[in-house]
C-alpha cells in the first residue's frame, strides 16, 4: 500500500467519491467508497462527512482491482467510527493543520476499508481475490515487498505453502493471470514511478531485475506505450 501516494481530502459532495452516512443524531454508520468516481448510485442528501481521495487510480493495481462501489459497515467498528468523527470534526473546526490531520486519518480508515473488503473476499478474479486467499496473499505480499528479487514459481510457492503444480493452478483461476505474469506487471508499475521521478533506465532496469537496459525497455514500452527514456526526458 506504501508503494502509491494517497491523499484524503474534505471536500463538497459534487466531488467527493467517500460519503460517511449516519443516524438522525449523526452517529456514523457506513461508508460508501467509489474508486472510479461517484455515478449517482446513492443519493448523498444524508451524508455527515464527504472526501475526495486519489491513490493514483488505475495505476494503483489494488485500487484497479476493488469494485464500482465499496461500503463499510461502521456498526461494530468502534475504532473506524472514532475515526470518522475526528475527521468530520476537524473538517467542521477548520483549525490550522485540519487538512494535514484529516489526511493522516484518511490514510488509516483507508487501510481498515481494505482490509474489511479483502476480509469479504472476491466473487471475481484479481488482486483483491488473492489477497483475501492467505496461501496466496503471502506470494502476492512477498513480490511487492522485494519486487527485485529474483523470485521464481518455486520460490512463490513455498511463500505459500503449496506445491509447485496447486500454487500455479490456484494463483492463475483467482488472480487471472500467472505468478511470474503479475510479478512482471507488478514491478513496471513501479519501474514507471521511478521512471517518471527522474531515474536513471540502466538503474531501473538493474532494479526490477532486468538483464539489459534494452530488454527493460522493450517491457517498459509494450506495457506503457512509451519508451522509458522519452518519458524520463519528458
Amino acid at each position: 500500500m506504501d508503494k502509491f501516494h494517497l491523499t484524503v481530502r474534505s471536500a463538497p459532495l459534487a466531488r467527493a467519491n467517500l460519503l460517511v452516512f449516519g443516524d438522525d443524531d449523526g452517529a456514523p454508520l457506513d461508508v460508501v467508497f467509489w474508486p472510479r468516481g461517484r455515478k449517482g448510485q446513492v443519493a448523498d442528501t444524508a451524508a455527515i462527512f464527504a472526501a475526495e481521495v486519489d491513490w493514483m487510480g488505475r495505476s494503483n493495481p489494488l485500487m484497479a482491482s476493488l469494485p464500482e462501489t465499496l461500503r463499510y459497515d461502521l456498526r461494530d467498528e468502534g475504532d473506524s467510527r472514532a475515526l470518522v468523527r475526528l475527521m468530520a470534526e476537524e473538517t467542521a473546526g477548520n483549525r490550522c493543520g485540519a487538512q494535514s490531520v484529516v489526511n493522516r486519518l484518511g490514510e488509516a480508515l483507508m487501510v481498515r476499508l481494505l482490509r474489511d473488503q479483502i476480509a469479504k473476499g472476491s466473487t471475481e478474479a484479481g488482486l483483491l481475490a488473492g489477497l483475501a486467499d492467505p496461501r496466496l496473499s503471502r506470494a502476492i505480499v512477498a513480490m511487492h515487498d522485494q519486487p527485485s528479487h529474483l523470485w521464481s514459481n518455486a520460490d512463490l510457492a513455498a511463500q505459500a505453502g503449496l506445491s509447485l503444480s496447486r500454487f500455479s493452478e490456484l494463483f492463475a483461476a483467482t488472480v487471472g493471470e500467472t505468478p511470474m505474469g503479475y510479478l512482471r506487471r507488478w514491478r513496471l508499475i513501479l519501474a514507471h514511478q521511478d521512471i517518471l521521478r527522474g531515474d536513471r533506465v540502466d538503474a531501473v532496469a538493474r532494479r526490477y531485475a532486468y538483464a539489459s537496459p534494452e530488454s527493460f525497455t522493450r517491457a517498459f514500452r509494450k506495457a506503457h506505450g512509451a519508451a522509458p527514456s522519452s518519458l524520463r526526458a519528458a
